[in-house]
């Protein structure tokens, strides 16, 4: 009996001094989607991103309209030109065809290449930013929101973190 006393006296101090240490920790959340999607940089580069995919999209849609009609025609001529000639136009338009291949899959990958560049620069800034908060403020831990369940909303430093970040980063050069 004196044993589980003893065992429970010490658990319970335990638990208090864990419990008091946790208490003068000071905790904040950042949501970092919300910071990328929403600054001044981030909603530029997701526009700027957007644009020249759409304008991307439209011209290969335009494109692929004519490799298509071409295919067709071809088609349509083919009891007409001879084996030769019709091998000749078909070689043609497979060599068309693996052109617009390779300019869309390279246009792609430019417009992924920019974002990801564009994001990596968005995170180099906002990482000084959070770590001068945190210094300022005697903060112990920063969250991502995305990582929390549920928390106090005075604890969220996501506008503060923007604000600092539109003075310091107004723009991003993605071209």
């Amino acid at each position: 009996m004196k044993k589980l006393t003893k065992l429970f006296l010490i658990n319970f101090f335990l638990l208090i001094s864990i419990t008091h240490s946790f208490a003068e920790q000071k905790l904040v959340v950042v949501d970092m989607k919300f910071i990328l999607n929403q600054s001044k940089a981030g909603k530029e580069a997701q526009d700027f991103l957007k644009k020249s995919f759409t304008n991307n999209q439209k011209k290969f849609t335009d494109l692929e309209a004519n490799l298509k009609k071409e295919e067709s025609d071809l088609l349509s001529q083919k009891t007409v030109l001879t084996k030769q000639e019709y091998q000749k136009k078909a070689d043609e338009l497979r060599k068309k065809v693996i052109d617009y291949q390779s300019q869309r899959r390279s246009s792609l990958d430019k417009i992924s290449t920019q974002r990801s560049k564009s994001r990596e620069i968005l995170l180099k800034k906002i990482n000084p930013i959070i770590k001068t908060y945190i210094n300022e403020n005697n903060i112990s831990l920063v969250i991502d929101k995305k990582y929390l369940l549920a928390g106090n909303n005075e604890s969220d430093i996501t506008k503060i973190v923007i604000e600092k970040l539109n003075k310091e980063l107004p723009s991003i050069d993605l071209k």
